[in-house]
């Protein structure tokens, strides 16, 4: 959350709040900047972010950050391909993240699909583009 003007986050002079940059870094030190609410996880790639603001899913969903984790390209172990939901305070602080969608990763034998962005239907579902099968998601809620 952006609390006054000019304020800056590090980049590219420190990642996550806590990894000066080896080449940027430049004698910056990673205090010197205002660190992230939360870090979403090394090579996960987020590429897609949308605030959920329709009505399908429960009220506890509204202004919550869908975010699409592409994943890393060059990574042994794969990472990403899925979307997270990030809930976040009014004071916007105290934020959490938990998976909303994932099993595009097929054990260690890689990429199934990897979600690149969200878009939200006029009937509240959750669209989600995957560039790698070439394929659009439909997420929807209902109750039961």
């Amino acid at each position: 959350m952006i609390s006054k003007i000019g304020e800056h986050f590090g980049y590219p002079y420190c990642h996550q709040g806590d990894l000066p940059d080896p080449k940027f870094a430049m004698g910056h030190k990673c205090s010197e900047f205002t660190p992230p609410v939360l870090n979403l996880g090394a090579h996960v790639a987020p590429l897609g972010m949308k605030f959920y603001t329709g009505n399908q899913f429960p009220a506890d969903y509204k202004n919550n950050i869908l975010i699409a984790e592409h994943g890393s390209w060059n990574r042994h172990k794969y990472q990403g391909a899925r979307i997270v939901r990030v809930i976040v305070g009014p004071d916007g602080k105290n934020a959490k993240q938990e998976v909303l969608a994932s099993g595009w990763i097929e054990g260690d034998q890689g990429y199934l699909g990897r979600p690149a962005d969200i878009i939200l239907d006029k009937d509240g579902s959750i669209l989600v583009a995957d560039d790698w099968a070439g394929a659009i998601y439909r997420i929807s809620y209902s109750k039961k």
